[in-house]
């Protein structure tokens, strides 16, 4: 027997024992913050999995079989015109709206089909960063000043943290196959409008179905908010037509799965959700039975799920434990703790609101009524900003899964430039405001 091999199990086996050992059960904190573990998975499974990942998932595949390694490296590969690569990245969380887990199952797709180190992770940060609505509502509620600093901060950090990573990895993209990829005339079994409709058709579903409610006046928002099924509905239909149209699927096993649906919705009307899940059910059934296309297509989708959820998983239970749940749960760091290192507008308390921000789980627009009990508690504008650059994109959930997309020291150098230029934008920001 190799006992080299062997030692790495064995220092697991030994911290699981000692843990078990050493819990303790006794104490009323530890027994909150496993609570508040569990209670944040429990909210995040009801809350995000369904209507946010399994689109994203479902989005991921199509980038994977549908986009080809051509197209992804003539606009993101390293060797593509700078300009195009960053523009196209730095704004794609203006049409995604995704939060920081969501994205992940994106940035995977087109990392894996060639896209440069510093496109990807521009792509990463700005999916999440670059939301439209939560820009909105930033300005709305927690006044324009962290607003305008918001969107003029994200795509800069989108750019620049693209940059310093293909900067620091240029070798490494020198030695990729997309360096010595020549373009060719792509030979597309069907035309690029066509892709675009079947890419579009599903992230419009991701974003209706996942539309919150407003949390203001009447307006053109609270009229998305409540037709959002209505639209979620329709989009829906169009994907049936792609799949008829586009990837040439059976029309009478489409229309059999349309109806399943309709018949779903009769008899549970008040329910949407059980909808949406009898959608996803019916085409995974229609995908699972297709063949070329519509199969790899299902396969990748669940090569990405079987990655991603796991790590995802874990992630949310740690950050429930040490951090607390969104319901109120307190975990083993005091929330007490969090607001008193956050006041004034130093050098250490930015830094701590980036950290924290950047190990955090925010949902897609969460950050905002958070920051504004903190800034009600006594938070600093430049920690704010802090919190909101590095927060929405980044996770302890979302970094564990980037390291197993892009490795543990990408990731460590992709974490560090986000939290010390978001620390490093607070003091700025707090200085003057």
């Amino acid at each position: 027997m190799n006992w080299r091999e062997e030692f790495k199990p064995l220092l697991w086996i030994l911290a699981v024992f000692l843990l078990a050992y050493f819990m303790p059960l006794d104490s009323t904190v530890f027994r909150q913050a496993v609570f508040s573990a569990l209670d944040l998975l429990n909210w995040y499974a009801r809350e995000h999995v369904l209507l946010c990942l399994v689109p994203a998932f479902f989005i991921a595949g199509v980038i994977a079989v549908f986009i080809s390694q051509a197209t992804v490296i003539r606009y993101f590969g390293s060797q593509a015109k700078k300009w195009v690569a960053y523009s196209v990245a730095s704004v794609s969380g203006a049409v995604l709206a995704v939060c920081s887990c969501t994205i992940l199952p994106l940035f995977a797709g087109i990392y894996k089909r060639g896209a440069g180190i510093g496109p990807a992770t521009a792509f990463l940060y700005s999916g999440p960063a670059v939301n439209i609505l939560a820009i909105i509502l930033t300005a709305r509620i927690l006044g324009w000043d962290l607003g305008l600093a918001r969107v003029i901060g994200a795509v800069a950090f989108a750019v620049i943290i693209g940059l310093i990573m293909q900067r620091i990895y240029r070798k490494e993209e020198t030695d990729s196959p997309s360096a010595d990829f020549t373009l060719p005339q792509e030979d597309s079994p069907r035309p690029l409008r066509h892709t675009v409709f079947h890419f579009f058709t599903l992230v419009f579903i991701l974003i209706f179905a996942t539309w919150g409610k407003p949390d203001s006046e009447p307006g053109v928002l609270t009229f998305l908010y409540a037709n959002k099924w209505l639209f979620t509905a329709f989009f829906g239909l169009l994907l049936a037509f792609s799949l008829v149209y586009i990837l040439k699927l059976n029309k009478w096993h489409v229309s059999l799965a349309v109806a399943a649906v309709v018949l779903v919705y009769l008899l549970v009307p008040g329910s949407p959700l059980m909808v949406f899940v009898a959608a996803v059910i019916a085409l995974t059934v229609l995908l699972t039975f297709s063949r070329g296309e519509g199969e790899e297509w299902l396969s990748e989708t669940w090569g990405f799920a079987k990655q991603i959820l796991p790590l995802l998983a874990a992630g949310v239970l740690v950050a429930g434990f040490l951090l607390g749940s969104p319901e109120g749960g307190s975990g083993i760091i005091p929330n007490e703790w969090v607001s008193g290192l956050v006041g004034g507008n130093s050098l250490a308390a930015n830094f701590f609101a980036s950290f924290v921000g950047a190990f955090m789980y925010f949902a897609t627009l969460t950050e905002i009524p958070i920051l504004q009990g903190l800034l009600s508690a006594g938070m600093g504008k430049g920690p704010a900003l802090a919190l909101l650059l590095a927060g929405p994109a980044l996770s302890l959930p979302n970094m564990l899964v980037i390291r197993g997309v892009i490795g543990t020291q990408k990731t460590v150098v992709y974490v560090g430039l986000v939290i010390a230029m978001s620390t490093i934008s607070g003091f700025i920001f707090g200085f003057f405001f």
